[in-house]
């Protein structure tokens, strides 16, 4: 027969019950209900089945648990603020600046010709995804016009055209 999981003494069993029945979020609900199942007595087993928590991520939250007490359980994704942007604010505005004028190499602006100035800004290889995002993120849209057919007949598209002020 497996070991039991022993925690250590941060709360009593009716403290974690209180927590667990107060906590607000989800997440950090499920693992003070995994800590005080455990607490009771029960086994990782018998908990796994309650909780659909797999036994190697209830062996985690216990030894993060027994290290750091109460504070180690709930989601800490939510304080995550993410990666630094590439270009600050400053960058940004020289950016909307930039996208004003046609690109030194006429034509418009592209996702591959806004990575290559920032590539540029930045002194580093910047990918043409993220030139196309920012493109995006200032609500520029390519304005390319759509192909003519070559055999197509200017006066006679006219001629079908809906004229909705003309009756």
């Amino acid at each position: 027969m497996p070991k039991r999981i022993t925690l250590a003494e941060h709360l009593s069993v009716d403290e974690l019950e209180q927590r667990y029945r107060q906590a607000q979020a989800g997440t950090q609900r499920s693992h003070y209900q995994i800590i005080w199942l455990l607490a009771q007595g029960k086994h990782t087993e018998e908990v796994a089945a309650i909780t659909g928590y797999s036994r190697n991520w209830i062996y985690e939250l216990v030894w993060g648990y027994n290290r750091l007490g109460p504070a180690s359980l709930g989601d800490k994704r939510r304080h995550n603020p993410g990666r630094k942007p590439l270009l600050d604010d400053v960058q940004q505005a020289q950016l909307w600046q930039s996208l004003q004028a046609p690109p030194s190499d006429g034509g418009l602006w592209t996702g591959p010709k806004v990575a290559i100035w920032m590539s540029e800004l930045l002194g580093r290889a910047v990918a043409p995804q993220r030139g196309w995002e920012y493109l995006r993120q200032m609500e520029m849209r390519r304005r390319r016009p759509r192909p003519a057919h070559v055999e197509a007949d200017p006066a006679e598209q006219e001629r079908w055209k809906k004229n909705w002020c003309t009756a």
